[in-house]
């Protein structure tokens, strides 16, 4: 036995250091997870591969990304010995950035591609999926085949991605970028643009599943998408990157990619050194890259790739109605709430205009110029994102009512402004020959005879501010305008949910009409 004390001794020796230093990591990461949620940012909007709505349920969010997620947080799970759950934010895309910096969640997941650009504003984690860019034109195209037959020709894209950023390095002219990913398509079956450039992932549910369509080829250098955390969450993001690794070695990702029939040759780029080996086993292919065999008979059932098609066919009204007059109570709410705040501020910015000092009267000016001038868009963005980097952190829907509210006082300042000065100056002075202070004047007199006439123009801005707070997705809001493009996207079904979605809005803004004439009436002794 004494031979073996000095090799038991050496591995003891080689083992315990790395305990050490492997312990460390969990304790802080264990700190880090201790609320038992990752929360991650997406746009279910961005539809399928990514994140699309259930097509038999549809308030339910379900996506290659959605698995991806929740397969990492079982992993961490595992790793810290503690539950920790997937937690899916809705948020717009473009605004998904500014939210994790802000720290509305812990890490993006939604086809994010990582470019130098991207790295300069959020860490990525290792690549979880290589894309290609594919041409695809209309079936019974036959002058186009390469991307440099499309220099004269329009050519629809998605705004801010690489796809977009190829066609221009490639001198194409015409580029026509949409913010969504299926109307490029709906364009290039129309006869609007002569092709589309887009990723796999992308053209595999758009495009492949439509026969009017049909792919040219895939064009310049496959690009990866990667998980993005914050510059200085160094910890979560390594533990990420070896719980890909996990997944990538125990087959669980290929697993997920098959399913949703995105697994092929090129997802053998996403092996890595030290582990190269197994996580190409795991993938499914052999060291020099080639496939192994078919899928395993234990294998999931695959999702219908034509999954647009099923939500369109499925969904009826009984099954998005729900979802949708849920969304317009936000609306409802927003409205609401923004309007009383902005009545409120546009009494006492008119009063501090007409009736105070100087300087008062100045700043007054200056407030109804700077609001009324401003984008109300530039504005939430300044209140939600701009003040967060200065310490202070709003919840997104009071940043939506704030926001809505002091840009529309600034309008009612101003109608508060001219019901006022169309009073006749002969009621202060029959008020002030009774013996009333200015104040109660004011309140008892001047003001009642003020709102009558304000009432008509300020129900007309209250109809405004319904529609208005469709710019609110862009913090984090979720409202119905939102609602109806997810669920449009998801399913194609534009015109349906866009009728359903317009009664409710008429629904919310027509009783205002009458309100408002039956208030006039009621004032005018009926000869309004």
């Amino acid at each position: 036995m004494k031979h073996l004390v000095w090799p038991l001794i050496c591995v003891l020796l080689a083992v315990l250091p790395a305990r050490a230093r492997a312990q460390p990591q969990i304790a802080p990461l264990a700190d880090r997870l201790s609320h038992g949620t990752l929360r991650w940012g997406g746009d279910a909007e961005g539809g399928a591969p990514f994140q699309v709505r259930d097509p038999e349920r549809p308030d339910r969010v379900i996506g290659f990304e959605v698995e991806l997620v929740e397969a990492l947080a079982e992993r961490l799970s595992q790793r810290i010995g503690r539950a920790v759950h997937a937690q899916f934010v809705q948020y717009e895309w473009v605004s998904l950035i500014p939210g994790l910096q802000k720290g509305d969640f812990d890490l993006i997941a939604s086809g994010l591609e990582i470019t130098p650009e991207a790295r300069a504003a959020v860490r990525f984690s290792r690549p979880y999926y290589v894309y290609q860019e594919e041409l695809i034109v209309r079936a019974d195209e036959r002058r186009i085949r390469t991307l440099d037959d499309c220099r004269q020709s329009p050519v629809g894209t998605m705004a801010g991605t690489a796809a977009e950023r190829l066609l221009t390095r490639a001198g194409v002219r015409q580029i026509t970028s949409f913010d969504g990913q299926v109307e490029p398509f709906l364009d290039l079956e129309l006869g609007r643009v002569d092709a589309v450039v887009l990723d796999t992932p992308i053209t595999a549910y758009y495009a492949y599943t439509n026969p009017k369509l049909r792919s040219a080829g895939t064009v310049g250098e496959p690009g990866h998408y990667g998980l993005a955390f914050r510059q200085d969450d160094s910890g979560l993001t390594d533990a990420i990157d070896d719980e890909l690794s996990a997944l990538m070695t125990s087959g669980r990702l290929a697993e997920i990619y098959r399913r949703w029939h995105l697994l092929n040759a090129a997802q053998a780029g996403l092996a890595a050194p030290p582990q190269r080996a197994a996580e190409l086993a795991g993938l499914g292919f052999d060291p020099q890259t080639l496939a192994l065999g078919p899928a395993p008979d234990t294998a999931p059932p695959p999702v219908d790739i034509n999954i647009i098609a099923a939500s369109a066919q499925s969904w009826t009204f009984r099954d998005y109605a729900p979802t949708l007059i849920s969304a317009a109570g936000m609306t409802v709410l927003l409205s609401a709430a923004s309007m009383a705040f902005a009545m409120l501020l546009g009494l006492l910015v008119c009063s501090a205009g007409l009736y105070g000092p100087k300087i008062v009267r100045g700043l007054a000016l200056a407030y109804v110029e700077i609001f009324r001038g401003i984008p109300l868009l530039m504005l939430l963005f300044f209140l939600y994102f701009g003040l967060a980097s200065y310490g202070l952190q709003l919840p997104a829907v009071a940043t939506a009512i704030l926001g809505l509210g002091m840009n529309y006082a600034a309008y009612e300042a101003q109608i508060y402004r001219t019901s006022l000065l169309n009073v006749p100056r002969g009621q202060w002075e029959a008020g002030r020959s009774l013996g009333m202070a200015d104040t109660t004047v004011f309140f008892r007199v001047i003001l009642p005879q003020a709102m009558r006439m304000a009432a008509g123009p300020m129900t007309n801005d209250f109809v405004a501010l319904f529609k208005e707070t469709s710019l609110v997705s862009v913090i984090a809001v979720h409202e119905l305008t939102k609602e109806y493009l997810i669920l449009a996207r998801s399913s194609l079904k534009f015109v349906e949910l866009g009728l359903l979605t317009a009664a409710l809005y008429l629904a919310m803004s027509i009783p205002l009409g009458y309100l408002s004439r039956y208030l006039e009436q009621r004032w005018h002794g009926g000869n309004a």
